[in-house]
């Protein structure tokens, strides 16, 4: 494939199989997640849901910081859901107690994994803000809630890189040597109008590389440069034009790779995925002599793993061939 050139430094410090890792933002951040899960790394991926906006993820960050625990005045009934403003729908539920017994759990789980992360991914979608006109109320998600309940702000460079430096202030509090990573989503927010996610983008890039400048242990990765400007082609995209496929997510996930983990990790990882990608295959004659052949020579795969690398579980994978 003849593209242009692009230099993507290498991390300082690489991410390795007994590193914690914890990813937040834009639906673009499931991608990656979705790959790290895969190869058996060990991963908390947006504890909030799916959030687009610098201060919806600064916000849930210093939720996690904190370890808040939410309660019944923070939820809303809307269509015969208990949603939260600062969640995506995939918290909301008919029942309120069940709703936050999620929200709970998870922000708990976030608590654990960013006090002891060695690594921050944060991919920021948009620079467009919603409040709530009653209560000024920034939000991270609409939830089908009437047009006009809400407010639509464009966020400025400064607003975003103070609430930014503000979280990673509080983060270094509690993990003084926790690597933040940035990307910003090619996901292109067409709702928005074509000029308007272009301005919207490149606040996000500016105030992104103004905190890696000025922030240590901070660095951007060029997500949105490979999609917009390496690939540059509507066969990267799926069919609404917007979201990058699974050629192009596949692109992005090896330059990942390629700069971020070392040799060995790379070497093991392919053994992981291997082992992950049959445990998913199903067999349409699992009673044959080749099938049990194959479920027992990968069973003992697992088992020598997990002797040799006891920080990677594959319980699952072992209950599974066993």
């Amino acid at each position: 494939m003849h593209t242009l050139k692009i230099d993507i430094p290498r991390l300082p410090v690489p991410i390795a199989y007994d590193d914690a890792i914890l990813l937040t933002g834009s639906c673009f951040t499931e991608h990656i997640a979705d790959r790290l899960i895969q190869h058996k790394f060990n991963v908390v991926s947006n504890p909030n849901g799916i959030l687009f906006n610098p201060l919806s993820v600064a916000d849930s960050l210093n939720g996690y910081i904190a370890n808040k625990q939410y309660t019944k005045a923070d939820l809303f009934y809307l269509n015969e859901l208990w949603n939260s403003w600062d969640h995506h729908t995939r918290f909301s539920d008919i029942d309120a107690d069940t709703a936050l017994a999620n929200i709970n759990s998870s922000q708990q789980q976030a608590h654990d994994q960013i006090r002891n992360a060695k690594h921050l991914i944060i991919t920021l979608g948009s620079a467009f803000q919603y409040y709530l006109k009653d209560g000024n109320k920034p939000v991270a998600n609409n939830h089908r809630a009437p047009a006009q309940w809400f407010e639509k702000r464009l966020l400025t460079i400064g607003q975003i890189t103070a609430a930014m430096l503000q979280t990673i202030q509080s983060l270094r509090a509690i993990n003084p040597d926790i690597q933040i990573i940035f990307t910003i989503s090619p996901v292109r927010h067409i709702r928005d109008g074509v000029v308007e996610n272009n301005r919207s983008k490149a606040r996000l890039i500016e105030a992104v590389h103004q905190l890696c400048e000025s922030c240590t242990g901070t660095f951007y990765f060029p997500a949105y440069e490979l999609l917009i400007d390496i690939l540059r082609d509507y066969r990267y995209y799926d069919v609404d034009f917007v979201h990058p496929n699974f050629l192009a997510t596949s692109y992005v996930w090896e330059r990942v790779v390629e700069c971020a983990m070392e040799e060995h990790t790379i070497a093991l990882m392919k053994q992981l995925s291997e082992i992950t990608t049959a445990a998913r295959h199903r067999p349409r004659f699992p009673d044959t002599e080749a099938h049990q052949k194959f479920r027992s020579v990968t069973l003992q795969k697992c088992l020598s793993l997990q002797q040799q690398f006891p920080h990677i579980d594959l319980t699952q994978e072992i209950r599974y061939f066993s």
